[in-house]
């Protein structure tokens, strides 16, 4: 036994390999494995990136020039000043944002009608001009139109809380910032506590902003300064900073005209060009050439008077002898300019994320459907950007002013008396009305949400809330107009008629018929929807 424990073993023998597949061997010897065409680096692919970027060196690299040409071609270019329009106008509209109150009693759970009314009278006083903005300019409407035009071209907003004296009447405003004041190229690795600066912004280790560094926060600075190093620190509960994130760890916002600027630039030096080709083919007839043997003589010191011919309807010009004339016609614009410049701007307005009728101004070819179709779409896209204005920037500033104006019993009753602070977190409920839109077909809208209705599928006020505006508000205006009626000695049967659409010759259902006697709803049981058939 003790032999065979210490005997010397034969040495092992490795086991044969086994060859691999032709196939594989094949690709192992060419060094590429092709999972991916996008994936392929060859001539066609020699320019394409291959290497990813995190959030903040893209930001670094690109964020000033983007800048940059996203104003300019908002200035220059009519597409870019066609999509900053309406943006502003389908974000923010006529009205903005429109407060609504809902705080409720506590011990019936019913609205408390008297403090929202109190609450919505105070913030639209609030947002007057000379309360709401630093500068005493801009009501609070006119602020939400600069920011969506500075989203537009910077990709981002940033508004200051401003608080106590300078703050105007009612001790708290908002001051609207340049992004450009916060150096995006001002970066510290490591902050005591483990934090960082990245873009102009300090942040914990976990990334929550802790301050905002700006160059200057005075409304006199008329020039940008780079490269110096004296900045101003602001608190960032003091600052509202929203974009729309598109990678993730990013921390400033790209312009929203980014994608489409290189198409919207080289568009507009296209058209420019076709343009240029275009007066001088029409201020050039052509050349006169002269055989040999003819023409003036020139010496080196002389100026050569050309021969000027004039066109006159129906008169036919004779040439010196020798002359003839050779004529120039410029190719543009030509019959494929259009059919370019459409598919350009559907790249632009695809990058945009509008309707390419919308963006150009082109309703050539459209019809309900397609149009329809179009209008959706854009109209989920921009209802997407509401809610986020809402939750970054609308909710954060009713915040501070409801603290603000409890504190300083600016809130009242009817009768005089303020709204109690210690009830602040009941006076926090409160909504955000956007704006909405009407259809291309009303009639057809109007009779699909009374289905809706009917059956129980919408109600009044989601209907009234789809159309801007506020329940409350049109119940009270219903009531009213039903108080004013009966002052005026209407009969409750016509009362009821208008207020049904059944009254025949009326406008509640649109439609013209003739009128039966007062007090008469209809005849033979019929109501106004059958009028006029």
């Amino acid at each position: 036994m003790f032999g065979k424990l210490f005997s010397r073993s034969a040495p092992m023998v490795e086991a044969p390999r086994r060859k691999a597949p032709p196939m594989l061997a094949r690709q192992r010897r060419s060094g590429r494995v092709r999972n991916f065409d996008a994936a392929q680096n060859d001539r066609l692919t020699s320019g394409w990136t291959n290497t990813p970027l995190p959030a903040d060196q893209i930001i670094r690299r690109n964020w000033c020039t983007l800048v940059a040409r996203s104003r300019e071609q908002a200035a220059n270019n009519p597409y870019g000043k066609a999509f900053q329009r309406s943006a502003r106008r389908n974000i923010v509209g006529q009205q903005g944002l429109v407060l609504q109150a809902r705080s409720k009693d506590g011990s019936s759970g019913t609205l408390d009608q008297g403090a929202n009314r109190a609450i919505e009278r105070a913030w639209k006083s609030w947002c007057k001009a000379q309360n709401c903005d630093v500068t005493g300019r801009r009501s609070f409407r006119q602020i939400q139109k600069e920011l969506i035009n500075g989203c537009v071209t910077d990709g981002e907003f940033m508004v200051r809380f401003v608080y106590g004296r300078d703050a105007g009447p009612w001790g708290f405003a908002l001051q609207v910032l340049d992004p450009m004041r916060c150096p995006v190229d001002m970066d510290e690795e490591k902050r005591p506590g483990g934090g960082f600066i990245r873009a102009g912004i300090e942040y914990t280790k976990l990334g929550r902003p802790i301050a905002y560094y700006f160059t200057t926060l005075s409304p006199n600075e008329a020039d940008y300064n780079y490269g110096g190093r004296g900045f101003v620190k602001v608190p960032a509960d003091e600052i509202v900073h929203w974009f729309e994130a598109d990678i993730v760890g990013q921390k400033r916002g790209l312009p929203w005209m980014a994608t489409a600027l290189w198409r919207m630039h080289q568009l507009g030096e296209f058209e420019k060009s076709a343009l240029v080709a275009a007066r001088d083919g029409a201020n050039r007839q052509g050349f006169i050439e002269w055989e040999e043997g003819y023409g003036p003589e020139l010496d080196e010191d002389d100026e050569e008077d050309g021969i000027e011919i004039e066109s006159e309807s129906g008169i036919y010009q004779s040439l010196p002898r020798g002359a003839k004339i050779k004529t120039d016609v410029s190719q543009y614009p030509n019959g494929e300019m259009a059919v370019f410049s459409k598919h350009m701007l559907r790249g632009v307005a695809s990058g945009l994320g509008v309707a390419y009728n919308d963006l150009s101004n082109d309703l050539e070819g459209v019809n309900f459907s397609s149009i329809r179709h179009g209008m959706l779409a854009e109209r989920d896209h921009w209802k997407e950007l509401q809610e986020s204005l809402i939750e970054s920037f609308a909710l954060p500033v009713y915040e501070r002013w409801l603290t603000y104006a409890l504190l300083g019993g600016r809130i009242t009753l009817e009768n005089g008396s303020p709204l109690p602070a210690a009830k602040r977190q009941k006076f926090m409920d409160v909504q955000f009305q956007p704006r909405r839109w009407e259809w291309i077909d009303p009639a057809k809208d109007v009779k699909a949400d009374v289905e809706a209705m009917d059956n129980l599928i919408k109600s009044h006020g989601q209907v009234i809330r789809e159309r801007g505006r506020d329940p409350q508000d049109v119940y009270g205006e219903i009531a009213a107009d039903i108080k004013d009626m009966r002052a005026a000695g209407i009969s409750e049967d016509i009362i009821t008629a208008v207020m049904t659409g059944k009254l025949k010759g009326g406008q509640g259902n649109g439609q013209q018929g003739s009128s039966p006697k007062a007090g008469t709803p209809g005849e033979d049981g019929e109501d106004g929807d059958d009028a006029g058939d």
